[in-house]
């Protein structure tokens, strides 16, 4: 796994924070603490950026490359699934025409309540 713990080693991103979390569902499952990470094709947001759900603030805490074959039941709870298979049909319902391939690169934005 490449995990980009440093900022300096981080690619540009391909948007900002605003796109990173946007369907209704997820918004809910994060501001009801159910969701703790995203995973993007692309990089949306850098470590210690803060991203604003429902008036909540958020602050992404890390920001690493990993392959879909290394997602774990783990992986997918913190996408909200109770399991991979789970998280890849909701993903694939999404995304009909996307291939799952485990060789297939997503960019984990991984981020905890901003606390006041």
């Amino acid at each position: 796994m490449t995990n980009h713990e440093s900022q300096n080693e981080l690619p540009e991103k391909n948007g900002s924070i605003e796109q990173l979390v946007t369907m209704p569902a997820d918004i809910d499952k994060v501001i009801e603490g159910k969701k703790t990470a995203t995973r993007r094709n692309g990089r949306y947001a850098d470590v210690g950026e803060i991203m604003e759900l429902k008036d909540k603030k958020f602050v992404v805490e890390r920001v690493y490359s990993q392959s879909l074959g290394e997602l774990t039941d783990e992986h997918a709870r913190q996408e909200g699934f109770e399991t991979v298979e789970d998280y890849k049909q909701s993903i694939l319902s999404y995304h009909p025409n996307m291939p799952w391939l485990p060789q297939m690169r997503v960019w984990v934005h991984e981020f905890r309540p901003v606390s006041e």
